[in-house]
């Protein structure tokens, strides 16, 4: 069981690099609107809706959000969620090839360090299986404590602009994510009694709207900055909300004692890689700012779509 959770949820890792990458293209290709408002924003994600590169994002999404319930149907909240940080390696190879562009050498370290140093984390706290589903008590703390961080998040973010919104966004993108994978393994998790117990159940429809209000910040964090501000922070965001949720809604636990070590050292490396990931070029937009078709430096141009 161990090796197919790990096996799916790579998979859905994957698909979700992919699908960031392919909607932040669509989103670079959209001329700004300069009117602001409600309105201009109906307009964008309108003229976002005829690219292929974000119909093929979307798509992914749904196929990795399929992969992450079979994951969390046979493995505990607590390991899918932070596998899924093999996602910002997937980001970075994935984008390399969609916009044609190496980030520079210390962002490929930075990115490194995050997810060894998750992996590392995960790798010593061993978080235990717990519960199929929560006691109904437990949603009140858990997702009202979601929801307020998640609104908090928005508020600090409105006011910003640039690679500090994009990771603010992404933040809480995460939060809502991995809100909605908990829901997800609660629902999938009365699928034992039944598929009527299943689709009877409250959980199974606050998934739909969570897991909406998640991708609606994503489109935000996507729009705001390059995927280097925002995937840190939706991954590791995701992948931490989760620990945290899985001990608080289902009883899982990781290991403490002699384990605090090496958890220590990999949530060490985790702030080095955040800081040097700071500090790294990329994240003011030179690596995918641009759309490559009209780089003057592509040497194999891609069809173009017609700007509306």
């Amino acid at each position: 069981m161990m090796a197919l959770t790990v096996l799916l949820a790579l998979l859905a890792a994957l698909s979700n690099a992919s699908a960031s990458v392919l909607q932040r293209r669509a989103a670079v290709q959209e001329q700004p609107d300069q009117e602001g408002g409600t309105e201009s924003v109906v307009r964008r994600f309108a003229h976002l809706l005829r690219r292929p590169s974000w119909l093929a994002g979307a798509g992914l999404l749904g196929l990795s959000s399929l992969l992450q319930a079979g994951a969390l149907a046979v493995g505990s909240l607590s390991l899918v969620q932070p596998l899924l940080a093999a996602e910002l390696l997937f980001t970075l190879a994935v984008g390399s090839v969609v916009f044609r562009r190496r980030p520079q050498a210390r962002t490929w370290l930075a990115f490194v360090a995050l997810a060894g140093g998750l992996a590392l984390f995960l790798l010593a706290a061993a978080p235990s299986a717990g519960r199929p589903t929560a006691r109904p008590g437990d949603w009140l703390l858990g997702g009202g404590g979601a929801l307020g961080v998640v609104v908090l998040l928005v508020a600090v973010a409105r006011p910003a602009r640039g690679a500090s919104r994009a990771a603010l966004l992404g933040l809480a993108s995460a939060v809502s994510f991995a809100t909605t994978a908990a829901l997800l393994k609660e629902a999938v998790g009365r699928l034992e009694q039944g598929p009527a117990q299943m689709f009877g159940h409250w959980s199974l429809y606050a998934t739909g709207a969570a897991g909406l209000v998640a991708f609606l910040l994503l489109q935000g964090a996507l729009g705001a900055g390059s995927l280097t501000a925002s995937q840190p922070a939706l991954t590791l965001g995701d992948a931490l909300t989760s620990v945290v949720l899985g001990w608080v809604l289902f009883g899982e636990t990781i290991h403490l004692g002699l384990s605090l070590l090496p958890e220590a050292i990999g949530v060490a490396l985790i702030g080095a890689g955040s800081i040097g990931l700071v500090h790294s070029p990329s994240v003011g937009g030179e690596w995918d700012a641009t759309d490559p078709e009209e780089s003057p430096g592509s040497t194999t141009p891609l069809p173009r779509t017609p700007r509306r």
